[in-house]
């Protein structure tokens, strides 16, 4: 063999060592970091208080199976729906903007879809990276263009903001039409009995709570006095689609069936299934299987029914064999409400158990109560059991995942922030400021928290319900450390501090939005 040969040979026998000690080194560094595309199983509950379930110290109700997912998951003390009602909070959870840059309020129960299809959105985000979307549950978040035919295919909606599949509870169980929607189709409509509905007069020949208040299981608010519906008087009017009612007791049943189909098509692939629960929200009809179960009457029950279909969803991925590869969150909507439409005696029945916990205000409150609420994320051998103050915000979910899925949320995505390492246990930081969004705004630096003054014009209902009574033409200044419940307004110790942070809140408000 030649010279010449000899170090042609050894020199390609040193080229392929290298490639394969770099093979190896790089396969090595990989099964240590390896980039997982996990499952993604979002529980949003509805009305549920940050002390309505047993591990953030309730009473009267007992909830074994969310207390075994904190157990073995990451509790949340600190984190927050972005509003304090629901459709601003879902706006916000699956856009990455605060409601208020689309005006977004409580909708009626035919109104137009909320998010333009042309928006980015977190199911929009996940389908990118290769999941399956769906949703399950309550919407609330409009349908179509403002003119429903509800006989016909219903569009646009979930289906064009991302997700693959939808079946729905049009808006809320206390408005018509009171059918559910499986990807934009009536399901059970007869073409002999079409629905008709209206929030404006009367139509078809349904009893009505303010006709017939005899009918009602539930006596209701003038609001909530309108069709009859299984007993119970809803907002609006409805005519035929008889075949098409639900039975609202049957609501985590039917759920539950439908997300289990979801997971069970899409378990060897990653998916994203957006379970938005009906419960706690009025009207309170737990199943039977429920009732009696808690010590608070329908309030208590429904919340003990929350408890079981998580139960069933963690069950059923376990059982799939995917549990190592999904990520649960479970989290609520906003602060709890106890009458809200209905009489069921949710106060009377309320005991020592604190809805909010340590928190003032609720629903519909710029007070801590009205968004903090409770949030476990779960992912077995992934999140270490314990617990995190981090200052967490459902709004930042799109830009989590994006940075999960290596993905760059695009320019109209204006409030959304990456802590995807806060949401799974690897970091103890997340928001430096965050906006809480009510009748009016506030603003959370650490455990600061300032609330804008609002001019009561237009908010008398504020006051109505008894929210936040007095709290509406002064600023407002806490130190949540020392007073959790917001009770003593120390603005006028601190000038400084609240020149600061409004002038921080109107940078966030009057950020680009385009």
């Amino acid at each position: 063999m030649t010279k010449i040969l000899k170090l042609s040979v050894i020199v390609l026998c040193a080229l392929l060592l290298a490639c394969n000690n770099n093979k190896s080194s790089k396969e090595a560094t990989q099964k240590e970091n390896p980039i997982t595309k996990p499952n993604i199983i979002i529980l949003y509950v509805d009305d549920l208080g940050y002390g309505d379930i047993g591990c953030y110290g309730a009473k009267r109700v007992k909830t074994p199976h969310l207390d075994n997912m904190a157990a073995n998951g990451l509790r949340f003390t600190d984190a927050h729906s972005a509003a304090a009602t629901c459709t601003p909070s879902r706006y916000s959870l699956l856009t990455g903007n605060y409601a208020f840059r689309n005006k977004a309020a409580v909708l009626k129960g035919d109104a137009p879809l909320l998010i333009d299809p042309n928006r980015s959105t977190l199911p929009k985000t996940l389908k990118k990276a290769g999941y399956t979307t769906g949703v399950v549950g309550k919407w609330h978040l409009g349908l179509g263009n403002g003119n429903i035919d509800w006989n016909t295919k219903i569009q646009p909606g979930p289906n064009e903001i991302g997700f693959d599949y939808s079946f729905l509870l049009p808006a809320t169980g206390d408005r018509v039409p009171t059918v559910f929607l499986e990807n934009g189709h009536v399901i059970n409509l007869s073409t002999d009995d079409p629905i008709e509905v209206s929030y404006n007069q009367k139509v078809g020949d349904r009893p009505t709570g303010e006709e017939n208040p005899e009918l009602r299981r539930q006596a209701a608010d003038p609001q909530h006095n309108k069709t009859i519906v299984n007993g119970i008087s809803r907002i609006g009017y409805m005519g035929g689609g008889k075949s098409a009612e639900w039975v609202d007791e049957d609501f985590p049943y039917v759920f539950n069936k439908k997300a289990h189909d979801f997971l069970e098509k899409n378990a060897k692939n990653p998916f994203f299934l957006f379970y938005s629960f009906h419960d706690i929200h009025v009207p309170r009809l737990p199943h039977s299987d429920f009732k009696g179960k808690s010590q608070m009457g329908p309030r208590g029950d429904a919340i003990v029914q929350v408890d079981y279909v998580v139960g069933e969803i963690i069950k059923k991925v376990k059982d799939l064999g995917i549990a190592e590869n999904t990520l649960i969150i479970f989290t609520s909507d906003n602060g709890p409400v106890l009458n809200d439409g209905y009489e069921d005696n949710a106060v009377e029945l309320l005991g020592e158990h604190k809805p909010a916990g340590p928190f003032s205000g609720g629903k519909y409150s710029i007070l801590e109560g009205g968004t903090r609420v409770p949030t476990i994320t779960y992912w077995p051998k992934t999140i270490l059991p314990g617990e995190s103050n981090a200052l967490m915000n459902q709004v930042d979910l799109l830009a989590s995942v994006s940075a999960m899925t290596q993905q760059t949320p695009n320019t109209d995505v204006l409030d959304s922030e990456d802590h995807w390492n806060a949401w799974i246990g690897k970091s103890k930081t997340g928001r430096a400021l965050m906006l809480e969004e009510a009748y009016t705004y506030a603003l959370r630096s650490g455990q600061y928290k300032y609330i804008q003054p609002k001019s009561k014009k237009g908010y008398e209902w504020v006051n109505e319900k008894g929210i936040d009574a007095g709290f509406l033409t002064e600023p407002q200044l806490y130190l949540l450390s020392e007073d959790a419940g917001e009770a003593i307004n120390i603005a006028s110790k601190h000038p400084e501090k609240v020149e600061k942070f409004e002038a921080q809140l109107q940078e966030i408000i009057n950020k680009n939005t385009k």
